[in-house]
């Protein structure tokens, strides 16, 4: 059986049909290499550079000096108000003409019908804008943990990210996973609190949850003038100046930026002086050049110390990571997105302040890695690239070393959603959308030439640098790729006919390629197709009791006799791993291994997926091969049947206990409702950690079964009115009781 994930298929099934990737941004004013058309969708204010009736070079356009180059990501937990914001920095950099909403599905990145349907991020989209000189390539990711592995595989080509918070809520149980992954991927950040406006609002909780649930060191930037319903701007502290936006403006663009003078806001100055010395003794701490010059020059009188030395000082130790800016303000009320905008190009790094140790292997030649793959049913994959050294140009040959071979790129765009503007060239630094890469698929290293890739791995051998990923070709200089955990969830699907076959073949690799979490098989027994759906498995098998077997397969084929006989032992492993651990002994001889070798990890292989209890494959297990006796003329295939029979004889002597998945939930939920939440993660053996308070909710926090959860959002909404929200993520395996056991193994029988 293969495990189908229904919801990337139901997400991409829209996509390949009937995804208009054509339309380019509108223009009355043509420029040479920018071939504007009229959008079918929602139309940009503008060209990228284009500002009023003034066109800028399009060399400053399209290839900003590095320096003035900002990757960033968009990354929080669902519903902290990661695509809002993104709409109103585009809003406000000039390229949309209006202010897209999530509710009303309007956004320009949440531009595929299931997101619109149901108002959330589902893919990762990038678009490009440009900010006061600077050249932003902005990704807005998703915060629901079902899609962690879209978020994954842009924080790895990303140079900063904002992470957003829900003002009233702080930290919240999907905020740890994507915080982990930034630290995973050594991401610089800055955090925005948002929806300050919203009741229940409180900056001081968000920032204390910032500090202890992600250990994290913020740095206050900003201070809120009110909170809640009393909430009208923010306090520049670096500064020492208010920021009030007009209540009359419907749309933000309209604010007011007065310095704070002790004759009409001494109190509020008084807040903001001690924040400012707070903040600059906190760098201090942190940065040794900044604390040099405030011990020195202005030790006596830190309102003398310039705003730019703090800034600067405040750059540094957000790029070392050894601090976090926050800031706050509303983006669905359009208050504080300018100010965001100003510390993204301020506070996070560029390309080149981000160590790339690969980058001296290639000496300025092409280095990107392609992060992401989307199907157009007109253009074909359209390939999103990441561009460390080099530069990429329209109708050049490029080498994918993954899949060792030539790709050639016809056209070249800059990213805006779903819509594209064509370029003639991009260089280091910058992400790009490229057409025409028919085998490349995320994780792939494209270097300009097999030739290239081999002279960087020839400078990084003589450098003494170990490469990234164990291969004996030289040329095989990979950049590091995803990581995509073991699935679960399997189903079976099948064409309404035959005819239909190929169709479904080129859909579900299509999916593959844009998704690597999906897994496509083709069951031998039913020829029915199946394919993953979740990065978790229903349930497994550990084996607790060694077992010494023989097995000898003697077979007559024809004329031709195929004799093997196998001595292997089944023992159990302390470290958890889904992945059967192979041991030979010293006896086994080493010419025979040469030959056998891969027949013999298969059959091992194939046995542990399929288990003695239930089919499930059997984790935390060790097979040692004694010995092997092969025939002359054996075939490998039987090599490997005899090898998973003798494996398979093993398991079912060993004593065995089935495990499944163990998820910790997070439930938040008002104080008269925990009662009847209580009582049903009881009835679904779930074990209760903790009980916090936040604000006026409860938040549960506990352990749960896998198994449990079926329809758990249905009950809970049905039990609170739909006042409550939950967040899941796998934790461990653990074992099963016998009982719970024995009932599914009956279950399955059909004893029960």
């Amino acid at each position: 059986m293969l495990l189908f994930n229904w919801r990337i298929l139901a997400a991409n099934h829209q996509k390949i049909s009937s995804l208009h990737m054509n339309n380019i941004c509108c223009c009355k004013r043509r420029t040479k290499g920018l071939k504007p058309q009229t959008a079918l969708g929602r139309n940009y204010s503008s060209l990228p550079g284009v500002v009023g009736n003034d066109i800028k070079s399009l060399r400053s356009v399209i290839n900003p000096p590095i320096a003035k180059i900002r990757n960033i990501g968009i990354m929080a937990h669902i519903d902290a108000g990661k695509t809002t914001t993104t709409e109103r920095i585009l809003y406000y950099s000039g390229y949309t003409r209006s202010l897209g909403d999530v509710d009303d599905g309007d956004t320009v990145t949440d531009f595929m019908a299931q997101e619109r349907e149901r108002g959330i991020t589902i893919q990762s989209a990038a678009v490009t804008c440009d900010w006061k000189g600077y050249r932003v390539n902005l990704i807005d990711t998703p915060g629901h943990v079902d899609f962690t592995l879209e978020v994954e595989r842009c924080l790895r080509v990303l140079d900063g990210a904002v992470a957003v918070f829900d003002a009233s809520a702080g930290v919240e149980a999907q905020t740890l996973t994507v915080w982990r992954q930034a630290d995973k991927h050594n991401i610089p950040r800055i955090c925005f609190l948002n929806k300050m406006d919203k009741t229940g609002a409180s900056f001081n909780y968000a920032v204390e949850s910032i500090r202890e649930k992600l250990k994290a060191n913020p740095l206050l930037l900003q201070l809120p003038i009110g909170e809640a319903k009393t909430f009208k701007g923010m306090v520049d502290v670096v500064n020492k100046e208010k920021l009030l936006w007009n209540p009359n403006s419907d749309d933000g663009k309209e604010f007011e930026r007065k310095p704070l003078l002790e004759v009409s806001d001494p109190g509020l100055l008084k807040e903001t002086t001690e924040a400012r010395n707070a903040l600059i003794e906190q760098v201090a701490d942190l940065d040794d050049e900044f604390a040099d010059l405030v011990l020195g020059e202005f030790s006596e009188n830190f309102d003398l110390l310039p705003a730019e030395k703090l800034q600067a000082a405040i750059h540094r130790v957000t790029v070392a990571q050894t601090a976090v800016p926050v800031l706050c303000g509303s983006a669905l009320r359009n208050k504080g997105i300018q100010p965001l905008l100003d510390a993204v190009t301020m506070y996070l790094p560029s390309p080149e302040e981000r160590s790339y140790e690969f980058l001296q292997w290639y000496e300025g030649d092409l280095c990107a890695l392609a992060f992401k793959v989307l199907h157009d049913k007109h253009r074909g994959p359209l390939v999103f690239m990441r561009i460390y050294s080099g530069s990429l140009k329209p109708q050049s040959a490029v080498h994918n070393i993954n899949g060792n071979c030539t790709e050639r790129i016809s056209r070249l765009l800059l990213p805006f959603a779903d819509q594209h503007v064509e370029i003639p060239s991009l260089t280091a630094g910058n992400i790009a959308l490229t057409v025409g890469c028919k085998h490349t698929a995320t994780g792939d290293t494209i270097v300009s030439s097999k030739s290239s890739a081999l002279a960087a791995a020839h400078r990084a051998k003589q450098g003494g640098a170990e490469p990234p990923r164990h291969n004996q070709e030289a040329q095989r200089l990979l950049l590091a790729g995803v990581e995509v955990p073991e699935p679960v969830f399997f189903c079976t699907i099948e064409p309404p006919s035959v005819a239909k076959q190929p169709d479904l073949d080129h859909a579900l690799k299509c999916l593959q390629r844009e998704d690597p979490s999906l897994k496509v098989k083709l069951d031998p027994d039913s020829g029915q197709v199946g394919s993953i759906i979740l990065n978790l498995r229903r349930l497994s098998v550990k084996a607790f009791v060694c077992c010494l077997i023989t097995d000898t397969l003697d077979r007559t084929l024809g004329d031709k006799r195929h004799l093997v006989t196998v001595e292997l032992e089944a023992n159990p492993v302390e470290t958890s791993s889904v992945i059967p651990t192979i041991e030979y002994a010293e006896d086994v001889s080493e010419d025979l291994l040469k030959v056998s070798r891969e027949a013999i990890e298969n059959g091992i292989h194939g046995a542990c997926l399929q288990g003695p209890l239930l089919g499930s494959p059997v984790q935390d297990v060790a097979i040692t091969l004694h010995s092997l006796s092969v025939h002359p003329g054996t075939s490998t295939t039987m090599i490997s049947a005899c090898v998973s029979r003798c494996v398979q004889k093993a398991l079912k002597k060993a004593e065995k206990q089935v495990l499944e998945p163990l998820m910790s939930l997070e439930v938040a939920v008002t104080e008269d409702r925990l009662s009847l939440v209580l009582a049903d993660l009881a009835q679904r053996r779930g074990n209760v950690q903790e009980i916090q308070a936040r604000h006026d909710n409860k938040v549960v926090i506990g352990f749960v079964p896998l198994a449990e959860m079926m329809g758990y959002s249905t009950v809970l909404r049905t039990l609170t009115s739909g006042s409550a929200t939950f967040a899941l993520e796998l934790s461990n395996y653990q074992p099963m009781n016998p009982q719970d056991q024995q009932a599914l193994l009956n279950r399955r029988s059909g004893l029960a």
